[in-house]
């Protein structure tokens, strides 16, 4: 078993990134989430944080979806997988000339554009229309993608929909667990997971089981209207970190 040679302080980056996804995965605040590659991208390479990430998310959508099976839409899950299989493909087939900044800024606009909506029309008379389900999709299959950050523009689908809590959680844990396993096949042809980052994902599954259900715990002690209060503070959070680091 040979670990990375990371310093410590990248290996409390990725601790801490890890338990933060498991807490997103859980269903507290699932935009938290997408602070995951950011977050490790300060120490290690992005590519190679996403790397490492993912066999840890495909731990960690077993558990939620198991914790949350036969409370999701199904007729949104089929709306979305369609768009999420177009979008990694596209992904897939342009990985090695995407600009990760130029991503970064897209998406935290995309964030902050989500927070502007919930602020300004929090109580829309309509709910978004699903036709959005295929744009929504495809741009959660590449944002994925690239840095395991689909989380807003399938909220942005999503929350309009107005959802009840848990239908919510378990709609979007269903839907990024298809996602994450579309997205295993292309990061092994790209090399993207090697031996060593799998040893290191394989390091830190327990940190990623506490992360999950520390999840758990917290959202069955939030009530929905702050809920949906944090989810959208999330997203600001996770919009202007974005930005700063596309810009920096």
């Amino acid at each position: 078993m040979t670990l990375p040679d990371y310093s410590w302080l990248a290996w409390t980056l990725i601790v801490l990134s890890t338990y933060l996804t498991g807490i997103s995965k859980g269903g507290f605040a699932g935009g938290f989430g997408t602070l995951s590659v950011p977050l490790m991208a300060l120490a290690i390479g992005p590519i190679e944080a996403a790397g490492l990430l993912l066999p840890l998310l495909l731990v960690m959508d077993a558990l939620a979806v198991k914790a949350w099976w036969g409370h999701q839409d199904m007729a949104e899950v089929k709306r979305l997988i369609p768009g999420l299989a177009i979008g990694v493909a596209a992904a897939t087939l342009v990985a090695g000339s995407l600009d990760e900044d130029h991503v970064r800024l897209l998406l935290g606009v995309i964030s902050l554009l989500f927070v502007a909506y919930m602020i300004v029309k929090p109580a829309a008379s309509r709910p978004i229309r699903p036709f959005w389900a295929w744009p929504a999709g495809i741009a959660t299959g590449i944002t994925s993608f690239i840095a395991h950050a689909g989380a807003p523009p399938m909220n942005l689908y999503l929350v309009p929909r107005r959802l009840p809590k848990m239908t919510f959680i378990a709609t979007t844990t269903l839907v990024f667990a298809a996602v994450n396993l579309m997205k295993l096949p292309p990061y092994l042809w790209l090399g993207d997971i090697n031996l060593t980052s799998a040893w290191a994902s394989l390091a830190l599954v327990p940190v990623a089981w506490a992360g999950v259900r520390s999840g758990l715990w917290l959202q069955h002690r939030v009530n929905e209207r702050l809920f949906y209060r944090l989810v959208v503070l999330a997203m600001a959070i996770v919009g202007v970190q974005l930005i700063v680091k596309a810009l920096g």
